[in-house]
């Protein structure tokens, strides 16, 4: 079973099933964590589903949209790790990423 590791806001990490063809923010959501809004559900029109991306798994993820980066720039939490995870796809390369919950501005 491919892993997704969440860090929510209290620091707390937790171990979730990473399934396949799904964006991590819906993986994060299914799950009950309720430290994300994640408002616009996937439509890449708010910013309520950022994530620090572990820094070394930054590569694994595609490149960042022009969107995508102008959503995070709306951010004052942004970081340079900042992605938004209803961006990332779920893919068994990606089994043990890491993200953290930003907090929301």
């Amino acid at each position: 079973m491919p892993t997704l590791i969440v860090t929510t806001l209290d620091g707390t990490e937790h171990r979730v099933e990473g399934v396949t063809g799904r964006p991590v923010m819906e993986i994060i959501r299914d799950n009950g964590f309720t430290d994300m809004l994640a408002l616009c559900g996937g439509a890449r029109s708010c910013a309520t589903c950022h994530v620090y991306v572990g820094p070394d798994q930054l590569a694994l993820l595609p490149d960042m949209s022009e969107d995508e980066n102008e959503l995070l720039d709306s951010s004052s939490h942004r970081k340079i790790n900042s992605r938004l995870s209803c961006q990332i796809v779920f893919n068994g390369a990606l089994d043990g990423l890491h993200v953290t919950i930003a907090p929301e501005d």
